[in-house]
């Protein structure tokens, strides 16, 4: 490469008044090349124009006369890949385009422009930048590899990563050796990869996608999801499109066992996988019809992608109020907004929630703070209370509690005698009766006692009576 240089300078100064620049241009390969060539817009007549390509001969010339000429492998089959302007020559521009740049293109070129006896010769460096992937798209947990080529590869050259517009920072904690990256694909290499290469003040950049295909849903490892006490919550577990698992399973991690080799524990009685497994799906959710506190904790949705377990933990946290009466008296209670993991969460929030005779849904009162202290429990601030839960990102969740007016609270006094009266009315009344019917039964028993006591007088009665039926049964015979 020196030689090259060399030759160029030394051709350059043997000629009478020449002037020679050395110019670095980068160009991604696939992209249009600009090589500049600066000449005089003062020329009396036409100059003769030269582009030549070290080791390669000529790529375009013009002859005063204004014949132009192109290499043969720079015209190939009709078409111009390289070509200078006419438009530009005025301005003083005689620079080269190349289409389409090949890595093959790189290397040193000479503008030479001769008018008379003046000749002004420039020499540029075409640097062609190529980036490359081992797979355009890999499967999350394999090795991928993502190389910056530069032809030819200018020594002493600065080479930074760039992965969406932001620095990227090896996670393996090992830099790139000679502009190549090699990590375990994630979701975090997906995106557009750029390598941006310096030398001698000047900059080139070329870029390539990346795919990571995987569990799209959730997006990362450890996701929280949110879920009150008694509700339904799914737990989401969605494959990339194309990707269909087998072997697709769920698991409840033991508390306290670690991320490398989790230990798997009993599922909730409520836990439902969406599909069943002898039907591969992409949607591998699951969900809890009815979730308990003792619901919470970290779960793993698996599946097999050609030979490779992808895994994704999912964390479920479990909201709950408890309620607790701070003065009977008073008739005073708390609120409390309890969760099983308060990691994300920044601020609570209490609403309540009125609706009017038209099933009309409202908010009212409110009020900030992880409890909530109700000083007066009454018509007005019964009913609904939801707490709800928010993060850096938004709300994360709400709980609900239904606030009833109890014996013993603000309020129960006129109630509680209301009640008291109406029980004393209703035992006087029971009285009065059984006080009636104890009256009459002892009037019966005390005429049955008269009677007994002239038992001839009775059967007179008794006989006169008999004898008095039977005449009147004979009479009706006749």
């Amino acid at each position: 490469m020196l030689f090259e240089y060399f030759i160029f300078g030394v051709a350059a100064f043997v000629m009478t008044g020449a002037q020679c620049e050395m110019t670095e241009v980068f160009a991604e390969a696939g992209s249009q090349a600009v090589l500049p060539c600066k000449c005089s817009s003062s020329y009396s007549y036409s100059p003769s124009i030269i582009w030549t390509k070290v080791n390669s001969g000529t790529v375009w010339r013009k002859q005063k006369s204004g014949l132009q000429h192109w290499g043969s492998s720079w015209y190939p089959k009709g078409l111009q890949r390289a070509r200078c302007p006419h438009s530009q020559f005025e301005r003083g521009d005689c620079s080269l385009e190349i289409n389409n740049v090949r890595e093959e293109d790189g290397g040193v070129y000479s503008c030479k422009v001769e008018s008379g006896h003046k000749v002004t010769e420039n020499v540029i460096s075409l640097r062609i930048i190529k980036v490359s992937v081992s797979q355009s798209v890999a499967i999350w947990g394999t090795e991928v590899s993502v190389s910056c080529k530069v032809t030819p590869w200018p020594y002493g050259a600065g080479v930074q990563w760039m992965l969406n517009s932001s620095p990227f920072v090896p996670l393996t904690g090992i830099p790139s050796v000679e502009g190549v990256v090699k990590e375990r694909a994630t979701e975090k290499l997906t995106g557009n990869w750029t390598c941006m290469v310096g030398y001698k003040g000047k900059q080139g950049r070329a870029s390539a996608t990346l795919t990571v295909k995987g569990i799209i849903q959730p997006s990362k490892d450890n996701t929280k999801v949110y879920a009150a006490v008694g509700s339904e919550v799914t737990l989401p577990c969605v494959f990339s499109s194309g990707l269909i698992p087998s072997s697709s399973a769920w698991e409840k991690l033991k508390p306290g066992s670690g991320f490398n080799k989790p230990a798997p524990g009993r599922l909730p009685a409520s836990f439902s996988p969406s599909s069943p497994s002898t039907q591969p799906s992409l949607d591998n959710s699951a969900s809890l019809r009815e979730v308990g506190f003792e619901d919470e904790g970290r779960y793993r949705c698996s599946g097999i992608v050609e030979g490779q377990r992808l895994t994704r933990n999912i964390q479920l946290v479990v909201a709950k109020i408890e309620s607790s009466i701070t003065s009977k008296k008073k008739g005073s209670m708390a609120l409390i907004c309890k969760l099983t993991d308060t990691s994300e969460v920044t601020d609570y929030e209490w609403v309540h929630v009125v609706y009017d005779n038209n099933g009309t849904q409202s908010f009212e009162s409110i009020q900030k703070g992880k409890t909530l202290s109700i000083s007066k429990v009454s018509e007005e601030n019964r009913g609904e209370w939801t707490c709800r839960f928010s993060g850096k990102e938004g709300i994360l969740g709400n709980v609900t509690y239904q606030v009833q007016l109890m014996s013993g609270l603000s309020g129960q006094k006129s109630s509680s005698l209301s009640h008291n009266t109406a029980a004393v009315v209703g035992l006087s009344i029971l009285l009065v009766v059984l006080l009636l019917i104890l009256v009459q039964m002892y009037k019966n028993h005390q005429r049955r006692k008269r009677i007994f006591q002239y038992p001839a007088l009775e059967t007179i009665v008794h006989t006169t009576s008999n004898e008095r039926e039977e005449r009147e049964r004979n009479r009706e015979k006749k």
